[in-house]
């Protein structure tokens, strides 16, 4: 069909906008030919006329549906467009945090400016293996698909990653090299991979910067290859590097930074080693300040210089040579800041003495002097001689900055040679991924030489991706068989050849530098005169004769000449170069030896940038002069040379291309701007991709999912059995232009808009049955409601219209007999309402009058009042008006009167300054002063006067007071002598009335005693009566406070009850975390000890190898040479480092670290062994001579006392383990004693408490048995011993008869020794009692001294409280009881915080000791694994013995060993035995062997069997390993031999479900408790081996059958796919379904019920399947987009209830497997739910609290609709899930961990089946055993 018939109404379409590129709108009419203008409508509401170009009449771009938004590929877009294009990733990028998109052949990266969660390893474990098209874009995809290709088509790959700066091409290229990294791994010891992501940071700092873009912009280009071997594991790596910007070295732009590592050293200052380096902040030097910017916000430069050292180190730079680098840096700080004064314009000098140049010399070993000396000075050589010319100085600034660029460049080159040399590979590479990360299209303001390269790179890479493409598309259509139409697209070549050919811009560039007199000017003249109006590509500005423009691929670009002659030319003066030559410093002359002898592409680069390249150009061996000319080669030509190095080695390999993005320019995270994304996108060439995509056939279908998605179309009669002819004539009919479409082989090919236009078709026809559906669905329901309405509308009318004649009826009876009620009551009514409104009448004209009448005299009386109050009020204001008036008049007068006063003032001061009026005062003044002279005169003639006459006065006073002092001293004397008579008679009387009143005051007193008194004894009653109201109120408080007590007590108690259960939980959790580790520690060992056994068995091959005569025995039938056993691991543990330096390219590699650990454990081991060996024949020794002695003396015993010697020996000895176990529980009491450990209910009391318990009963019995032994020796030593000589012998001659009746000498000693043995028990426990009860008698006695003392002190409390008065005494009590109390509290207090301080001492002490146990654990396994016992004589280990009956028993030889172990176990079939035998039976007959074993007492033989049954089985598994049933045979074995190894152990606990007859069959001589150890440590692994089995065969099941699979047919539809074809979802012959799994499921659970496997183990297996089933799901949906639907949410759903109908039927609902589907199941349900209010994101909250928050939000985000009809979730719906999930403490972890396994128990499962009943068949071949 015309693509113009797809523009009818409401279709939509983009049209361009200046500021969102693209706008979207909808066509308001159809389109018809010939119309000039479509009537759109924008989306905000506005209406637009869009006007058609006239000449193209090209109509606008259609938009996709709204389905294929979000599209994982751009190519499955129906419209393939630039829009388009911009939309898909703008969705996808702002909507659902999906920065990856593929378009075609191309992954496109948006950079986030966020970390994001999806780069750990579980992500690179769910992408390893799978197919690029089936899960999500991501750049791990883009490297599996590599390294895949790499494998499967022996062919060499690069990825080639390109953006502009700050787009994320290091971080992409730097994950894909991760990726290489993790899933390969290493192919030798040297642990590569991890030196390969050490050269990051190492690079990072030397070749990194901040600019204005990106805080970590690659400021060079590199091409890193990753060696691979022939098993594709990495060998090494090898790095070239283009284009270092050198000028950044001495030049940085406004916030932008010098390279890393100079900001790292300054930070670094501080540091001891780089005291000598003198170095300061950044801010000091020139080269490191110039940017303004030294800090990076987040990033510590000091932190990054740690790990920058780090991987020096880890890449084999000593650290001599780093503090080499670290000083060369530094001087070329201290150069910067070297400083010139000038002489004249043409000369300068260095001021002497120049500290930053001193700096320099002395770092980098030179003469000061003749570096000064060179940086002011050059030398020039002419044909005849050679003069010396001083330079300017800005010519010198340059010189200095241009020796700082060159020495930073070799020194980069030297770091990268260097790097190169760690990452080499030792052997022969096989093949190699090579990663590109290349700087981008570059477009600036100004643009200079660097910008000129890297445009000119990025036009041949353009060139070889479009090439790449076109051939890919053409490799495709030809694979189909399709014809090839020439498809038309952007050839690059001339603008190249504009570039590099002859004559060209390098061409010219290069001629004019060798001119003597070239400048930019003259290069510039020549490329106008070369090329301008003769080259389209070329052209020259309209304003400027100093630049040129060149029409890129993505855009035209003006480039300034200034400068490109110099940068070309990158000059640096010789003389500068042999002063450095001549350096002392050894590292400085080798940054340099190179230069004169081969070509380096380092040595000359534009403005700082240095291309490396791996490949050295050589020249010929010719003149000496020759040299010299080479280094002189141009940049730009050695950048050619090295553009076309990598041009070849790209095209010799598979490309594979990642385009990053920059979504803005200011680092905002998920901020997408439209224009700067517009213009990456062309200049990146993912438009010229769908433009070539476009001029074919971009949309391809199989013909299955054609025929899948387009049934709908299709007639019946149309459904052909093949295939591909009913879509060819569905296609004919529906697509009547034959060239719009193409048939391949296997698919379909479309013309652009054609899927949309059959996906338009296929919509109406939806919509069409849709609304014919709605319709006879509506019609039959409206039908069958007016059916129903009809009959009940028929059956409501008859009843309605019977009622209404019955009502009518009645009312005309009752409205006859109204008619004559009515005409009586109206009568009546009339009557009275007369007679009412008369009487009314009357009433209110009386009242209306008197009312009238009142008002009337109110009025008149308001009249007069107010003629009185207007009387009053006017005469106020008259007065008020007089006063105001009188008042004016007055301050008028005043007014007038002032200014009167102030004349006549004027006048007077007038006056005053008149001469005359002067005169006048003083002719006044004058007699004045005469007059007051004389009054002064006559005031002192007076004054002198009155003087005199006082002193003759003063002296007549003083005579007469002379006088009268005598007289009164004379008076005095006389009055003194009176007074004492007359004090004598007062005395007397006073005393007779003292005696009188204090007669009166005795009889007064007696009164008022006798009333106070009474008073008092009133008082008293009173206060005893207050008293006993005031104890019952403290009784009262006591018991509230004790009740308070008890109630406080209770809720401690509760509380500590909770707290011991939660802590209770916690143990059982650390319990199976610690379960779980032991068990991962069990399988990383068994994985250890399986790579030891290849590595042993290839160096075994490659040592039998060369003796041709050499014959290998066979290790099952020499127990002395198993390979399985500890000594021999030791042996070629020991051996290995000697054979591993043979060179042999068959050698297997063996990690250093694993075998440096291995090494050390075996000498520890080995310490150990020699210790142990020493102390046993130490022990011998001892034993030897106490022998020798004995021997000496005769026997004393009979042989009756031997088994009662050594059954007391055996008693003695548990006897002993019992009290060392008792006294380490009561130490460990003691020590962590506190009243939360030791209260009743706590764990740890009780778990001592049975300990203890158990140990005394123990104990009791032991003691019993000893003393009954000691009583049965006396006894026999008394019958032994004659009667007479009984009270008299000695125990010397008691000892002597015993030894001559005794004839075993060795009796006497074991008799003798039990004796004194059993006394000294009996005594230090009877020590050990008396001590214990002087000690508790001690105590008491301290107890009851302290009970005295409080009773003492109880009693002068008291007594002093009787003394107090009653109120006193009341509050001493309260006091007393509140101290007490108070006491009581702080008492409680302390021990609750001891019991809290001894339960977090004690969970730590638990978490170091499962710690010691868990190392512990692990070395025990590898002392006493059963490949120890063979060939190395361990430890013997204590077995008690025991005599029992013996019976049910198996005998064989010990030479049939072997052969028993080789026929029941090596070659033992499991099907045949699970089919026709007993479950079991090997385990049951292995166990009757031990038994006969036992019953010989031959512990040789026990643990020679043992050793063989566990090595055969290890054997069996490791041979066949991945066969289930075998597997699964040996586990139930191993299993049910370990359960008769406990139900037969003679121990109580295994013994309850026994029967008499097979309790006596247990084991009489040994305790194999040490056995059952190493058989449930193999049960663990054989348990893991099987879980890893079962995954194996699962894993390809899951994805297709639980997901891809349609189980419920019809649901899912198939969307549009693009160039990466996903996994079909139809089912094909050999793809999976769920009925795959459950068939799987089936056989799995019979064969593991047909081995008699523990139902609980069975349990176990099942759970670990439906979790391997369920997590795999989940994570594969996490990851794509394309199954995050509704429809696939049912499927889901469907399937897991039909895992749960298989749980049900098997009886396994309780198993827990159920439970760990419930995260897949809340996924499935997340997809189903309504997703738009708030209710609904409150119940999505709920439901899913199996899901973390991280993957609830990927759920919502991957979220697509497979039709038109479902809507998308919305993004403010996200963020509202967010926020209510933001409190939940759940893992970051996206994925779910599938390889967890979780931790096997193996509960006791005694048989019921008699060991004596076993027979053994025939076909075992085990004739050589016989029954006992």
């Amino acid at each position: 069909m015309a693509a113009s018939e797809l523009y009818t109404k409401y279709a939509r379409v983009w049209i361009p906008d200046p500021e969102e590129v693209w706008k979207s709108a909808e066509l308001l009419k159809d389109y018809k030919p010939g119309d000039k203008v479509l009537q759109l409508r924008l989306e905000e509401g506005k209406d637009l006329e869009y006007s058609l170009d006239p000449k193209t009449k090209e109509l606008p771009p259609l938009r996709n549906p709204d389905i294929l938004v979000g599209e994982n590929d751009l190519t499955a877009l129906s419209y393939l467009h630039e829009p388009a294009v911009l939309h898909n990733l703008k969705v996808r990028f702002i909507d659902s945090k999906l920065i990856y998109t593929y378009c075609g052949i191309v992954l496109v990266a948006i950079n986030p400016y966020e970390q994001l969660p999806i780069y750990g390893e579980d992500i690179i474990n769910a992408y390893s293996g799978q197919n690029m098209g089936d899960m999500d874009p991501h750049i791990f995809a883009v490297a599996e698909e590599a390294y895949k290709q790499m494998a499967r088509d022996e062919r060499n790959q690069s990825i080639i990653v390109s953006g502009e700066s700050g787009a994320g091409k290091t971080v992409s290229a730097k994950y894909a090299m991760r990726y290489f990294a993790t899933v390969s791994g290493s192919a030798s010891e040297a642990n590569v991979e991890e030196k390969v992501l050490a050269s990051n940071p190492i690079m990072e700092s030397i070749g990194n910067a901040k600019t204005t873009r990106n805080d970590n912009s690659s400021r060079f280009g590199k091409y890193i290859e990753i060696g691979f071997d022939k098993r594709y594991r990495i060998i090494g790596a090898n790095m070239r590097t283009y284009l270092l910007e050198k000028s950044r070295v001495v030049f940085q732009a406004e916030e932008e930074r010098n390279y890393h590592i100079f900001y790292q050293l300054c930070a670094s200052a501080a540091l001891p080693e780089f005291k000598t380096l003198r170095l300061g902040n950044a801010n000091y030097f020139h080269y490191t300040k110039q940017g303004g910017s030294p800090v990076i916000d987040g990033v510590n430069d000091a932190k990054e210089m740690v790990n920058t050292r780090q991987a020096c180190t880890l890449l084999g730079i000593s650290d001599t040579y780093q503090m080499g680098i670290f000083r060369i840096l530094a001087g070329i700080l201290h150069l910067g800041n070297v400083e010139f004064a000038s002489r004249d314009s043409d000369s300068c000098t260095v001021p002497p003495k120049h500290e930053p140049l001193t700096i320099f010399c002395d770092l980098m070993g030179v003469e000061y002097e003749e570096m000064a000396h060179w940086l002011c000075h050059r030398k020039l050589a002419t044909a005849t001689e050679t003069y010396i010319k001083p330079i300017s100085k800005l010519h010198a600034i340059n010189a200095r900055d241009a020796l700082a660029k060159h020495i930073y460049a070799n020194l980069f080159n030297w770091i990268v040679d260097h790097v190169n040399k760690a990452l080499h590979a030792t052997v022969k590479q096989h093949s190699f991924i090579g990663v590109l990360d290349i700087y981008g299209f570059e477009t600036f303001e100004i643009n200079s030489f660097e910008q000129f390269c890297i445009n000119y790179a990025n036009e041949k890479l353009q060139q070889q991706f479009n090439m790449h493409v076109f051939k890919l598309e053409q490799e495709e259509y030809m694979k189909e068989q399709i014809p090839w139409t020439l498809i038309d697209f952007y050839d690059n070549q001339p603008c190249i050849n504009l570039i590099e050919a002859k004559m060209g811009v390098l061409d010219l560039l290069d001629e004019e530098c060798k001119m003597p007199k070239g400048s930019d000017d003259t290069w510039a003249q020549k490329l106008y005169n070369t090329h301008l109006n003769k080259c389209a590509l070329f052209e020259k500005p309209r304003l400027s004769n100093k630049a040129f423009i060149i029409k890129h691929f993505a855009d035209k670009v003006e480039y300034q000449c200034e400068g490109f002659l110099e940068k070309n030319k990158d000059t640096v003066y010789e003389e500068q170069i042999k002063v450095l030559k001549s350096s002392k410093f050894k590292l400085l002359p080798e940054l340099f030896q190179d230069e004169e002898k081969v070509l380096s592409p380092t040595s000359a680069t534009p403005s700082g940038r240095v291309p490396l390249s791996r490949t050295a150009v050589k020249p010929a061996k010719a003149r000496p002069g020759q040299a010299s000319k080479e280094h002189k080669k141009t940049v730009g030509h050695q950048f050619r040379n090295s553009l076309h190095l990598l041009m070849e080695t790209l095209n010799a390999t598979t490309p594979h291309y990642v385009r990053c993005i920059k979504p803005n320019d200011f680092k905002f995270p998920f901020t997408f701007d439209e224009k700067r994304a517009v213009q990456q996108l062309r200049a990146c060439g993912v438009l010229e991709t769908i433009r070539i995509s476009a001029a074919g056939f971009p949309s391809r279908w199989t013909y299955q999912e054609f025929f899948s998605r387009y049934r709908v179309l299709m007639k019946q009669r149309d459904v052909l059995s093949d295939r591909k002819q009913t879509c060819k004539n569905v296609l004919e009919k529906l697509i009547l232009d034959k060239d719009k479409y193409q048939f391949g082989k296997t698919k379909i090919f479309f013309r652009a808009g054609q899927v949309a236009y059959l996906e338009k078709i296929r919509a109406d026809k939806l919509r069409a049955a849709c609304i014919r559906i709605q319709k006879t669905i509506r019609g039959w329901l409206m039908r069958k409601k007016y059916v129903r309405m009809r009959k009940a509308a028929i059956t409501i009318q008859r009843h309605v219209r019977g009622y209404q004649a019955r009502c009518y009826a009645k009312f005309l009876r009752r409205t006859r007999a109204a008619i004559t009620i009515q005409k009586f009551q109206r009568m009546y009514v009339v009557r009275k309402r007369y007679q009412c409104m008369r009487d009314a009448t009357i009433a209110l004209q009386a009242l209306l009058r008197g009312y009238m009448a009142r008002n009337k005299y109110q009025m008149m009386l308001r009249e007069h009042k107010s003629i009185i109050i207007q009387k009053h009020i006017r005469g106020w204001l008259a007065r008020v008006h007089y006063r105001r008036t009188l008042k004016a008049i007055v301050y008028l007068q005043c007014c007038y009167r002032r200014m009167m006063a102030k004349r006549e003032l004027k006048k007077l001061k007038i006056e005053a300054r008149s001469v005359e009026r002067y005169k006048k005062l003083h002719i006044g003044l004058e007699n004045k002063i005469m007059q007051l002279q004389r009054k002064i005169d006559e005031q002192n003639k007076e004054y002198k006067s009155l003087l005199e006459k006082l002193s003759n006065l003063e002296i007549t006073y003083s005579t007469e007071t002379e006088k009268l002092r005598s007289d009164v001293e004379r008076l005095r004397m006389s009055e003194e002598e009176a007074k004492n008579a007359t004090n004598r008679v007062l005395s007397l009387q006073e005393e007779i009335a003292k005696l009188r009143k204090e007669l009166h005051q005795t009889q007064t007193e007696k009164k008022t005693i006798e009333e106070r008194a009474d008073k008092y004894k009133h008082e008293t009653e009173q206060l005893v009566s207050e008293l006993k109201e005031q104890n019952t109120l403290l009784k009262t408080e006591k018991e509230e406070l004790n009740r308070r007590i008890h109630d406080q007590a209770k809720e401690i108690t509760e509380t500590m009850e909770k707290k011991l259960v939660e802590e209770t939980k916690q143990l059982e959790l650390d319990l199976n975390d610690e379960r779980l580790r032991y068990q991962n520690l069990l399988n990383e060992f068994s994985r250890l000890e399986e790579r030891y056994d290849d590595l042993k068995d290839e160096m075994n091959l490659m040592v039998s190898i060369p003796k041709p005569g050499h014959k290998r025995t066979d290790s099952t039938h020499s127990s002395n040479e198993s390979e399985y056993t500890f000594s021999s691991e030791i042996t070629e543990a020991e051996d290995l480092p000697v054979r591993m330096e043979e060179p042999s390219e068959k050698k297997a590699p063996l990690d250093m670290s694993l075998f440096l650990k291995l090494q050390k454990r075996v000498t520890e081991l080995e310490q150990e062994k020699q210790s142990l060996q020493d102390e046993l024949d130490r022990k011998e020794e001892q034993a030897l001579r106490a022998k020798a002695k004995e021997e000496e003396r005769p026997p004393m015993r009979g042989a009756e006392l031997e088994y009662e010697s050594l059954k007391r020996q055996e008693l003695e000895s548990e006897n002993k383990k019992l009290k060392n176990e008792l006294n380490e529980l009561q130490k460990a009491l003691t020590e962590t004693r506190s009243p939360e450990v030791t209260a009743p209910g706590a764990p740890a009391y009780r778990v001592l408490l049975d300990q203890l318990t158990s140990v005394s009963e123990e104990l009791e019995v032991r003691k019993e048995e000893v003393l009954i032994l000691r009583s049965q020796l006396v006894s026999q030593k008394e019958a032994i011993q004659p009667k007479e000589d009984k009270n008299t012998m000695t125990d010397a001659t008691i000892l002597l008869e015993d030894v001559q009746k005794m004839k075993d000498k060795g009796e006497i000693a074991q008799a003798y020794i039990g004796l004194k043995e059993t006394n000294r028990l009996l005594e230090s426990q009877l020590q050990s009692q008396k001590k214990s009860h002087e000690n508790e008698l001690e105590s008491l006695r301290g107890e009851i001294q302290g009970l005295k003392e409080e009773n003492n002190r109880q009693q002068q409390l008291l007594a002093q409280n009787l003394q107090l008065p009653p109120e006193a005494r009341i509050e001493a009590s309260l006091q007393h009881e509140i101290t007490r109390l108070t006491n009581e509290n702080l008492d409680l207090m302390e021990q609750l915080e001891k019991q809290d301080k001894t339960v977090r001492k004690l969970k730590k002490q638990l978490k170091v000791f499962a710690k010691k146990i868990g190392e512990l654990e692990v070395g025990q396994m590898e002392n006493i694994s059963p490949g120890q016992i063979i060939d190395e004589p361990i430890r013997p280990v204590n077995i008690p013995r025991k005599e029992k009956d013996f019976q049910g028993m198996l005998e064989y030889k010990k030479e049939d060993e072997q052969k028993l172990v080789k026929n029941l176990i090596l070659e033992l079939k499991p099907r045949g035995v699970a089919v026709n035998l007993i479950p079991g039976l090997p385990a049951y007959i292995l166990f009757m062997c031990v038994r006969h074993a036992d019953y010989l007492n031959d512990d040789q033989k026990v643990r020679s069997l043992l050793t063989s049954t566990i090595n055969g089985i290890k054997k069996v598994l490791k041979k066949r390993g991945d066969d289930f049933e075998t597997v699964s045979f040996w586990l139930s074995n191993t299993c049910r031999f370990l359960h008769c190894l406990k139900q037969y152990s003679g121990e109580e606990g295994f013994m309850k479900h026994n029967t008499p007859r097979q309790n006596e069959h247990c084991l009489t001589n040994f305790d194999l408790a040490e056995y059952r150890q190493v058989l449930s440590d193999l049960a663990i692994q054989i348990y893991q081996q099987l879980v890893r089995v079962l995954e194996n065969i699962l894993q390809p099941m899951i994805v297709s059958g639980m997901l891809e699979h349609e189980t419920i047919q019809g649901v899912s539809g198939v969307k549009p796919t693009g160039l990466r074809k996903r996994t079909s979802s139809i089912a094909d012959e050999g793809t999976y379904t769920l009925d795959s799994i459950i068939r799987q499921l089936n056989s799995f659970h019979s064969v593991m019920c047909q081995h008699g496997m523990d139902p609980e183990l069975i349990k176990q297996v099942v759970k670990q399947m439906f979790y391997i089933i369920g997590a795999v799901t989940l994570n594969n949906l996490l990851l794509r987009k394309d199954m995050c639907s509704w429809s696939k949410g049912m499927q889901i759903r469907y399937n897991v209830s039909q895992l749960e109908e298989w749980l049900r039927d098997k009886n396994l609902m309780n198993s827990g497997a159920k439970e760990t589907l419930e995260p897949l199941i809340q996924a499935a349900q997340l997809l189903q739910v309504k997703k738009k209010t708030d209710e609904d994101a409150e119940a999505i909250c709920s439901m899913c609290n199996a899901l973390t928050t991280a993957q609830i939000v990927k759920v919502l985000n991957l979220y697509t609709p497979v039709n038109e009809f479902e809507e998308r979730v919305l993004v403010s719906f996200i963020r509202t899930i967010q926020m209510r999930l933001r409190d939940r403490k759940d893992s970051p972890q996206l994925l779910m961990d599938a390889k967890h396994i979780f931790p096997v128990t193996f509960p006791f499962n005694p048989s019921s089946l008699a060991l004596e009943t076993i027979q053994i068949p025939a076909s075992l071949g085990l004739g050589f055993i016989s029954r006992v």
